[in-house]
């Protein structure tokens, strides 16, 4: 194999020593090696460009410079992802970008996951297309609260996997036969939009922005599956407006986008809560779609009943999203806007 020559420049303060780790990968097999390295050592250069450290390469010995921390990052992504590609697993600059969400700076101490953690005591969860790996520490504890607790809380920015998650949960509950069915809920809530226009009544007009969660019961359950399961109301998509008056037992229930709801839906909702059944509520508390003078029955729910037994809050942050590189930083430059903007206001100026 080539030897991959130190690319990056490293851009830390003047004065700066790079500290330098080696690792040797084993075993030396230039089939995998050259899976891990990528065309071109792309996805070597992909790491260096993200943790802003150096690699070279030399046969399966690996050295890497930079700062401590992040070193050891790198160090720990390589050695994670190889042992991956010597499983079978592939290996594309998606897969890359979603492994150093768990090793980026940013989650060094708090989100990421040893290699000791990674192979072992780590919840998979099972559909029957393909496994489904909840990734880094947060999302790991949210898919085990949900394993634990009957009424879950995920809540967070756009693309750290909330909704995902849990309708992976929910199709893993339902076959393996834990529920006889799964309901996706959602509020007639929509940014800035109204739904009077669309045709039809209002589980239709709805509908459309249910796809998110079908497209996810499709990738996990493959399309007939999914149309059959909803012929025979085994699988369920409704709005919260349907749910008034039902007790839902035995069942799984996602009540997605719920920042959208009122107290008084949210209260409802969780009422409805039968035996042998499972509820996630998802949402974003900086996304709040409500009329003028409308209170967040999400915002409402994480106060009252943070503490009650059975009752599990999971928060997510920027540095979960496990989207393109750019929705994080989407994320982080809106909360820095509204922050300024809500210090300006308070200054009275």
């Amino acid at each position: 194999m080539p030897q991959h020559e130190l690319t990056t420049q490293l851009s830390e303060p003047s004065g700066f020593t790079p500290q330098t780790l080696s690792t040797t990968l084993e075993p030396n097999d230039v089939t995998h090696l050259a899976t891990l390295c990528g065309q071109f050592d792309a996805h070597l250069k992909q790491v260096e460009s993200r943790l802003n450290v150096a690699i070279a390469s030399r046969g399966n010995r690996f050295t890497i410079s930079g700062n401590s921390d992040r070193a050891e990052a790198a160090r720990d992504l390589l050695e994670a992802l190889y042992a991956q590609v010597c499983a079978g697993e592939g290996l594309s600059a998606e897969k890359l970008h979603i492994h150093m969400q768990e090793a980026g700076l940013e989650v060094l101490q708090e989100n990421r996951l040893t290699p000791a953690e990674t192979a072992e005591n780590v919840v998979v969860i099972k559909t029957k297309r393909a496994p489904v790996k909840p990734r880094g520490k947060n999302q790991q504890g949210y898919v085990r609260a949900i394993q634990d607790f009957d009424i879950n809380f995920g809540i967070g920015p756009a693309g750290t996997g909330k909704t995902y998650l849990a309708v992976a949960c929910a199709v893993e509950a339902l076959l393996q036969e834990r529920v006889r069915r799964i309901l996706l809920v959602r509020p007639a809530v929509e940014a800035g939009e109204k739904l009077g226009f669309l045709p039809g009544d209002l589980a239709q007009k709805i509908d459309p922005y249910l796809r998110p969660l079908y497209d996810a019961l499709y990738e996990m359950l493959g399309f007939e599956q999914v149309n059959k399961y909803i012929e025979r109301n085994i699988i369920e998509v409704a709005p919260l407006a349907f749910m008034r008056g039902r007790t839902l037992n035995n069942a799984f229930i996602i009540l997605d986008e719920a920042q959208n709801t009122t107290r008084e839906q949210m209260k409802m909702f969780l009422t409805r809560i039968g035996f042998g059944s499972t509820a996630v509520i998802t949402g974003d508390a900086t996304q709040i779609d409500l009329p003028r003078g409308a209170h967040s029955g999400l915002t409402h729910a994480s106060h009252i009943l943070d503490g009650v037994d059975g009752i599990s809050f999971t928060y997510f942050a920027n540095k979960d999203v496990v989207r393109h590189p750019l929705v994080q930083r989407v994320v982080e430059a809106y909360d820095e806007h509204e922050a300024n903007t809500s210090k300006f206001e308070s200054s009275g100026r």
